[in-house]
């Protein structure tokens, strides 16, 4: 699809040189918290004085061990997380000194109860209904015992003004992924969605926000200067993907699509863009209730209702002129299954495009099947 900006090849080996930088942090007696979800709040983490890094779980390798334990018949996401903490073939576990868990499904929430037999682990108990009175103040508390538990872990006085410095440093990564994300908004403009993979699954890992920084501005400059020279134009067909979440190990869905001729130029699920759209509030008087408030409003299944995340896909098919929507459910995910339904009603009654709903693990026993209907789906498209 055309050159590719110099800076992606940076982002292409971002966890081993992430790790790197861990180690020398670890010496230097920082404290590491693993996390797996976008629940756990990074600003407060980094607040305290510790990093934040997303741990493994999108790999079909480790999950043969986890079903000596879990029962098979188990998202592979959980199975392939704690098989990867139980076969210590995970290093960023390795490092963390403590794990920030979250109830974001039963599974997950019984899971966190077997790990905590390993390593520390603190579980956040998310309110289910986000529009109720009361969900944003029982939120909020435990957003503080997170707080206190972080204080106790890397023996440091959260403060303030360091919360505060911490929401504006997340708020301008959160406007430099919208900038990046604007130039797919031009219908002629594309990247593979295989490339843009490692640069998505890099939000999880940066050890220093500041560096970070300058490698996306970095990446803008050489984004723009190729769209000036055209060097970006393609002409092939655009997918919005939506749905579970999808990294290195478990991309299959995202090259098969464009092995079959589409472009992945919106990712909607949680490893793509769903937390850089909006931003914390910088003026709410109580940092703690605008950490609160902002990460109660991600669109996650597990809310009910959840008219965020429909709302999030009307506003993505018009920003970046969709042309089929891909919906992909990890087996077991019975959220995300659930909400397909009103997934493709959206799609395909409001928008009236294509969508297709996969259900599938991190195995390749099905990728010959998956192949076959996604080119069915790209011809049907093609057809319009």
């Amino acid at each position: 699809m055309g050159i590719l900006p110099k800076t992606l090849e940076y982002f292409s080996n971002f966890t081993g040189r992430s790790l790197a930088e861990l180690d020398t942090e670890k010496e230097k007696g920082k404290k590491i918290a693993g996390v797996y979800c976008l629940f756990a709040p990074v600003e407060l983490i980094r607040a305290s004085g510790m990093i934040p890094v997303g741990l493994c779980g999108k790999k079909q390798d480790p999950i043969a061990a986890a079903e000596q334990i879990l029962p098979s018949n188990l998202c592979p996401l959980i199975k392939s997380s704690y098989g990867f903490a139980i076969t210590e073939k995970c290093p960023f576990f390795a490092i963390s000194d403590i794990i920030i868990g979250e109830t974001t499904c039963d599974g997950k929430k019984k899971m966190f109860e077997l790990m905590g037999q390993i390593k520390p682990v603190h579980t956040m108990h998310l309110p289910y209904a986000p529009t109720s009175e009361s969900a944003v103040s029982f939120w909020l508390q435990e957003i503080i015992k997170l707080k206190e538990i972080l204080e106790k872990t890397s023996g440091n006085k959260i403060k303030q003004e360091d919360v505060k410095h911490q929401i504006k440093l997340q708020n301008e990564i959160r406007r430099l992924f919208q900038k990046i994300m604007s130039f797919f908004h031009d219908k002629t403009i594309s990247i593979s969605g295989m490339a843009m993979l490692p640069l998505m699954e890099s939000k999880s890992f940066f050890v220093n926000p500041e560096n970070y920084i300058e490698q996306l501005k970095t990446l803008i400059k050489e984004m723009e200067d190729l769209k000036n020279s055209g060097a970006l134009n393609s002409s092939s067909k655009r997918i919005l993907l939506t749905g579970t979440p999808v990294g290195k190990g478990s991309e299959k869905v995202v090259k098969l699509i464009e092995e079959c001729g589409g472009n992945v130029v919106c990712m909607e699920n949680c490893t793509g863009i769903k937390t850089t759209y909006s931003l914390i509030d910088e003026n709410e008087e109580d940092p703690l209730m605008a950490i609160a408030k902002w990460y109660l409003s991600i669109p996650c299944s597990c809310m009910s209702p959840n008219k965020g995340r429909m709302d999030l896909l009307e506003e993505f098919i018009k920003d970046f002129h969709i042309d089929g929507v891909v919906d992909l459910t990890w087996q077991f995910c019975h959220t995300y299954n659930i909400e397909a339904h009103t997934v493709k009603k959206l799609v395909e009654e409001k928008f009236k495009i294509p969508s297709i709903h996969i259900e599938s693990d991190y195995s390749e026993s099905d990728i010959g099947q998956l192949k076959v209907r996604i080119q069915a789906f790209m011809e049907i498209i093609s057809n319009k």
